[in-house]
């Protein structure tokens, strides 16, 4: 028998919750501004390629973390919401995921090869002081082979670059289905 949590969990954006004593409604979803993968085609289809070509040598788990905490750092919704369901369809944690967004105050769920990936995305992604600091690049260095961080950094801006496609468009989350996109 499915009870109504179920029914909830199965759905990727109820549009209403019945509770023994009231409705709760969700906002509307919004709609997105441009389509413009269909617009830029050629552009999208570049951007595939880039990001095959990317990921390349790059663990997939570790590479569904840099993507998460960089779509985080750039609110990006529908970035979270498709690279949080591939992680966990990859074997992530729902805790690790959780715990990403206050990484420095979670170290201990993390590897010290996964903390310098994070920390790396963390500083090419925002770009603070106008460089990613030299003791950031050193600390990942140390922990990936020259090729593995070249493909590193290359991933990192990639999901940058997804990002500001997601956010500027306004696409809509809660409609991806982990690996479609793969």
């Amino acid at each position: 028998m499915t009870t109504h949590t179920d029914e909830i969990t199965k759905s990727t954006k109820p549009e209403t919750i019945e509770k023994t004593d009231a409705t709760v409604r969700y906002a509307p979803e919004h709609s997105p501004r441009l389509r413009w993968a269909e617009l830029a085609p050629d552009v999208y289809k570049a951007m595939i390629r880039l990001d095959a070509a990317a990921r390349r040598g790059v663990d997939p788990v570790l590479l569904e973390l840099v993507k998460i905490r960089t779509s985080q750092l750039n609110h990006c919704a529908f970035c979270l919401d498709m690279h949080t369901k591939d992680a966990l369809a990859a074997g992530e944690s729902v805790e690790r995921i959780v715990q990403l967004g206050a990484w420095e105050e979670s170290k201990h769920f993390y590897t010290e090869k996964e903390l310098a990936a994070i920390e790396l995305t963390e500083a090419v992604t925002v770009l603070t002081d106008g460089f990613v600091p030299d003791e950031v690049y050193e600390h990942a260095a140390a922990h990936f082979e020259e090729a593995e961080l070249a493909q590193l950094i290359a991933a990192i801006t990639v999901i940058n670059a997804w990002n500001r496609f997601g956010v500027t468009c306004r696409l809509v989350p809660g409609h991806y289905q982990a690996g479609q996109y793969k």
